[in-house]
């Protein structure tokens, strides 16, 4: 089971929207189960889960002190990929998902408010010892500040070579539980998120192949078979026990 973590210390900058068309991507991709999880407390993940129709990516709600307890249960039902969104500022949440994380997406807008507050979380992320990828998000296209972040962005980590441009198509996606590929699977929107996720899971897939060549695996122990994914985790929760 891959974890990835989608993070920045700026609020505004398109975290819970990236979250939810990453989780669906990888879903549609055939890259599944992929469960999501939201550590932010404004719960606006957990909002756009509820109003699904879609019953994939599950959700699982956890806390800080379930965190770890609640992954193991995900990994031994089966779930390959889980994307974690989290609050808007340095807090214990935050850092105990970057702990469990294997790969940390920095959506930043291009503006220079974004690209200075982008400092706390790569301090963050570098003190964890984890791999850290830039996304340059909400941009204007063909905007000169979009390619000017991007090579500011690339002294402190990798870019991604797919940027996430303002369009209002996610906005009226997100109302009601939607992804700009379910709304319109042919738009510029929709490919842009398909070409991210393309990366990403190349990302992911080399980090992957990393820890299995130096943890040396026993071979020839048995392997445990996956278990369905439980009905608790994919359930509708509302505001009173998200709480």
């Amino acid at each position: 089971m891959r974890v990835l973590a989608v993070a920045s210390q700026k609020g505004g900058s398109g975290k819970t929207t990236l979250s939810g068309h990453i989780a669906v991507q990888a879903q549609l991709h055939g890259e599944g189960p992929v469960a999501i999880m939201d550590m932010d407390p404004q719960g606006s993940l957990a909002d756009w889960w509820n109003e699904r129709e879609a019953s994939l990516p599950v959700f699982a709600q956890t806390s800080v002190s379930r965190l770890n307890n609640d992954l193991e249960q995900l990994r031994s039902q089966g779930v390959k990929l889980v994307v974690i969104d989290t609050p808007p500022a340095i807090t214990v949440a935050i850092q105990s998902v970057i702990a469990v994380a294997e790969l940390i997406v920095v959506p930043t807008r291009p503006s220079p408010h974004d690209l200075r507050a982008a400092g706390a979380t790569v301090d963050l992320v570098e003190r964890a010892g984890k791999p850290l990828v830039f996304v340059l998000n909400a941009a204007t296209p063909r905007a000169k500040i979009t390619f000017e972040a991007a090579i500011a962005l690339s002294q402190h980590g990798t870019v991604a070579p797919v940027t996430i441009h303002h369009r209002t198509d996610f906005a009226s996606s997100m109302i009601d539980g939607r992804t700009v590929m379910e709304l319109d699977p042919k738009g510029k929107s929709a490919g842009e998120i398909r070409e991210l996720w393309s990366y990403l899971a190349d990302r992911l897939e080399k980090n992957f192949r990393r820890t299995v060549f130096a943890a040396r695996p026993n071979v020839g122990q048995p392997v445990q078979a996956a278990r369905p994914v439980a009905a608790t985790f994919g359930r509708r929760i509302n505001a009173a026990e998200g709480a």
